[in-house]
């Protein structure tokens, strides 16, 4: 079987590929082929691969391209986890936002609306290849805003694309933890979009847990939502929240912290991922030994203003280990094998919340099996969320509009009509600023 990944001299690369060596089964990934316009990234990346695969026997075989529709045909999966303008991009969007008092993270507010606007033209194309070359293969995407730009290769691929992230993964693992269960017995009532979601409910053995666990202050205050958000805040919602959400129930200490930091998230991981890709240079340089160093510090300082906005201290070291990884490999064998399994994943809505039409994708729980994701059906939002849900939903149609149009008043109205967003001026001039340091935004007119 033949997995195609976009952005393959991506730095998290090695993680979907370290999850591949554990499959052992008939029908694994037997080929791997990493496809990135940068030629040096994918040789480090490859590097480091060749390392992990060294005392594994029949690993997947792995090999390079830069061109496109070469490393799309015959592919079986294709995992795409593209960064349109690098990390220097990310940089400048949060730069741009932050010089105008709002939030510029990559998925989040005004700094997602550039990410998107620029991102999901490439997306496109690359649905509208696949959906050529590929045309039975499944797109796992990564690639962010991924709610967004899910959607917007749904409009060519269908259910064939299927939205990953590790957030609510995460989220479900460490509330099962608190409460003392085996994650992989419990079910997690989670409904929302990419990065704007919340846990209404744990059940394990037909039990929901979730309420002992919102009446003990304690508890609530033992693991990472309950320090970022506080426990008293969690007990008002009575709901936990994706940690993303911080963003939107602290914007003004979140923006304050990451005004007063001495770098931003991306100029940080540019930073710090051009010291690796340099050292890479080095033929003699131990390639996976620099890779596991260089993860560690990433992980550790994930949401670093945030947490310390909210006085929550380091992260636990049990939540540095990611897991998007093992998501995707769990999908693809659902998929490739038929081993039913349910996973929370980004997919159209197909009627699950009312409020939204079928095509928007959603974040739910979903049964996979070999016919792909199938969204589970969920009880109704309080209306706080679906506020936010719809408010944050109309904005990325305002962007998939923008995209398709190249209409720069549209592109406007997009960010003006998000929620962190607080004045159709803001949105003028961060729209002229992304025009300026963004190449990829001259389309719009």
């Amino acid at each position: 079987m033949k997995l195609t990944i976009l952005g393959g001299g991506g730095f998290r690369v090695p993680l979907v590929y370290g999850a591949l060596l554990t499959d052992r089964g008939e029908g694994r990934v037997t080929d791997v082929v990493l496809h990135d316009l940068d030629e040096g990234r994918l040789r480090a990346v490859a590097r480091v691969l060749a390392e992990q695969a060294a005392a594994v026997p029949g690993a997947p075989r792995v090999t390079v391209a830069t061109d496109l529709d070469e490393a799309l045909r015959g592919a079986d999966f294709v995992f795409s986890a593209i960064r349109v303008g690098g990390l220097e991009g990310r940089a400048d969007d949060e730069r741009v936002a932050l010089a105008q008092g709002v939030l510029g993270q990559e998925t989040v507010g005004a700094g997602g609306i550039a990410y998107g606007l620029r991102t999901v033209p490439v997306a496109v194309d690359i649905a509208r290849r696949a959906a050529r070359l590929a045309p039975d293969a499944w797109v796992i995407n990564f690639t962010n805003p991924a709610g967004l730009v899910t959607e917007a290769m749904s409009r060519h691929l269908g259910d064939r694309v299927i939205g990953i992230c590790d957030s609510p993964v995460g989220l479900g693992r460490r509330i099962a933890r608190v409460l003392g269960a085996d994650p992989k017995q419990a079910w997690i009532d989670y409904v929302g979009l990419n990065h704007l979601g919340w846990v209404r409910g744990l059940r394990i053995a037909g039990r929901d847990e979730l309420p002992r666990l919102l009446a003990d202050p304690d508890l609530l205050g033992s693991f990472e939502e309950g320090k970022l958000f506080g426990a008293d805040w969690l007990q008002s919602l009575g709901a936990i929240p994706n940690e993303y959400l911080h963003y939107y129930y602290f914007n003004r200490e979140t923006v304050r912290a990451y005004q007063q930091a001495e770098k931003t998230r991306g100029a940080f991981l540019a930073d710090q991922q051009a010291r690796f890709y340099e050292e890479m240079r080095d033929p003699g340089a131990a390639a996976l030994a620099a890779w596991d160093r260089t993860r560690a510090e990433r992980e550790a300082t994930y949401m670093a203003e945030n947490r310390e906005s909210a006085g929550a201290g380091e992260r636990d070291a049990d939540d540095l280990s990611g897991g998007y990884e093992k998501v995707a490999l769990a999908l693809m064998r659902a998929i490739a094998r038929d081993e039913r399994t349910t996973l929370i994943l980004n997919v159209r809505n197909q009627g699950v919340l009312s409020v939204l039409d079928d095509d928007a994708v959603i974040e739910v729980p979903c049964l996979v099996d070999s016919g792909g994701a199938h969204p589970v059906a969920v009880a109704p939002l309080p209306e706080h969320a679906t506020g936010l849900v719809c408010a944050v939903k109309g904005v990325e149609r305002e962007v998939l509009a923008a995209a398709e149009s190249g209409s720069r008043a549209t592109a406007v109205k997009a960010f003006a009509l998000h929620p962190l967003v607080d004045s159709v001026n803001v949105a003028r001039r961060l729209v002229e600023g992304y025009t300026d340091v963004h190449p990829g935004l001259a389309y719009l007119k």
